[in-house]
Parts: C-alpha cells; structure tokens; sequence
C-alpha cells in the first residue's frame, strides 16, 4: 500500500505559518482538493455552519476505510481525501473548510490545518502526539481555539472515567504490540488525560429533549459505557427534512452519508452509547 503514496518535504506556502514536515499523499488527492476548491467557490461567503454542510457533502458516497493513517511505521501527516474513517473524515472536513475561507486557499495551508488539528500542540513527534482519544482530540481543539466543547451548556453531565483503552489492548495497535517505548508514551499521554478530571457530555437519555438547542454542523462523538474508553464515533450534526440527524462516515454502510436515524435514535440503538459530547466549530 506504501507504493501508492508519495512523499513530499513541503516548505512554506502562501498562508502557512511554519514549514510541514514530509507529508503522505497521492497525486488523486491533489487533484481532489483543485475539485473541492472549484466546488466551494461559490459558497464562500456562506456562514461557517452552511460552508462546512457544503464541504461535508462534496465527500458524500466516499468510502469508508478504516486505518487510513496506518500507512507508514514513521508517524507522517497522512492525506487521504478518497476514502475516510470517521475521524479523518471530521479532520478534513474542518481543515478544507478554514483552508477555503482563505483569501488564496492553498494545499500547504490545508496541511498545515490538518496537522494543528490531528496532533498535540499542532506537533508530529511520534505516534504518541497523535490525538488518538477523542476526549482528548476536543480538549486540544478547544485549547486551540478551534472548536467548544459546549455539552454543558447544553444541560451535559461530567463523564470522570480512567482512560485506559490502549494500553490495556495493546495488541489491538500495531505500533504497540511490541513496542515498549512507543506503550509507554502513550501511558503517559493517558495518565495526562485522566489528571483533567473527565469531560462533558450529553446522557443519551436528555438528546431527544434538546435536539433544537444542538447547533446545525456541530461536531458530534458518541461516548461510550466501554471500559477504559471514551468515544466510539464521531461526526456532524446534521439538519434535514426538520429534524437532526448526523453526516458521517459510516463502517456499517461503508460509505460517507447522512444517516437516516436521528441523533437520539442512533445512540439508543447502540446498547454501549452513553451520550454525545457536541463540539462548536469556532
């Protein structure tokens, strides 16, 4: 699968405040991104909700592929905009929404998005930077002004859980099953997760009641009764037909769409739901 890819050391671009270090991509994805910017042309000046709807379309019937980013044993900032798993699929849309609002959009500028967003401290140094909980992903976003956690404005509960889902299924990631170093940074990146005391969100049971409170393209994860885990999925709020739905990249359906279920009735039909955390776009 390596053969497919190329790798590319990008330096500054217009718009891009720090060089990027190599990054993983194909020439389909290049030429997927001049689409998207022809695409989205037209809807700049929309608002943020109505330009990431827009954005979040473009990739409806893409595939859904799991471990998209597992492409390489070095840590590199993967692009990938012919298929998606369900986070890489709210990382891209997110960045080539800010990369659009751009006066000159750029493919370093998207990047550059893509890495703030997908790593701690904007930082790639090693599997462990990578934001691989959720929980934690939307803290780190917050911290960055990129998105807010406003699942207790919404009525949301504090979830103080021990994050350990990793480290305790070791053999489930590759880059740990024999890698005791790698185990260990990542043990300590959930000693520092659980040190802020859990986070915010939504019981199953109070969704239906606020649905109309639940902003239209805000980020949505599903949290979960798993032990040692936080979230099990994520994706956008989503506005339909007068009731809320969510867009997403679905494993059952093997594809990006608009689900048919609502919010509350997706969450009560998975018995490991717990609630969702609802992130604010910034």
């Amino acid at each position: 699968m390596k053969s497919i890819y190329i790798t590319i050391l990008l330096f500054l671009a217009a718009g891009v405040i720090s060089a990027q270090p190599k990054a993983l991509f194909t020439p389909g994805d290049q030429t997927l991104f001049n689409d998207y910017l022809s695409y989205i042309e037209p809807y700049k000046e929309l608002p943020l909700d109505s330009l990431l709807e827009k954005t979040a379309i473009f990739f409806l019937e893409k595939p859904y592929v799991a471990h998209t980013l597992e492409v390489t044993e070095e840590e590199r900032v993967v692009v990938n905009l012919r298929a998606f798993d369900c986070t890489t699929f709210v990382e891209t849309v997110i960045a080539l929404t800010n990369t659009a609002r751009q006066e000159k959009p750029a493919f370093g500028f998207f990047l550059d998005q893509l890495q703030k967003i997908r790593y701690r401290e904007g930082q790639v140094q090693g599997y462990a930077s990578r934001l691989h909980y959720t929980s934690d992903w939307v803290g780190e976003n917050e911290r960055k002004g990129l998105v807010t956690n406003i699942s207790h404005l919404l009525g949301g509960v504090k979830e103080e859980k021990q994050i350990h889902f990793m480290t305790s299924h070791r053999d489930a990631y590759k880059q740990l099953k024999s890698d005791d170093q790698t185990l260990k940074e990542i043990l300590t990146m959930e000693n520092e997760i659980n040190l802020r005391e859990g986070f915010y969100y939504l019981p199953k049971a109070d969704i239906a009641v606020i649905t109309e409170r639940i902003p239209h393209m805000a980020m949505i994860a599903f949290t979960t009764s798993i032990d040692g885990l936080d979230v099990t999925h994520m994706g956008f709020s989503f506005r339909q037909d007068g009731r809320l739905t969510f867009i997403h990249a679905s494993s059952a359906k093997n594809r990006v769409v608009i689900d048919e279920k609502s919010l509350s009735d997706y969450c009560a039909a998975q018995k490991s739901c717990s609630g969702i955390i609802v992130a604010a776009i910034n």
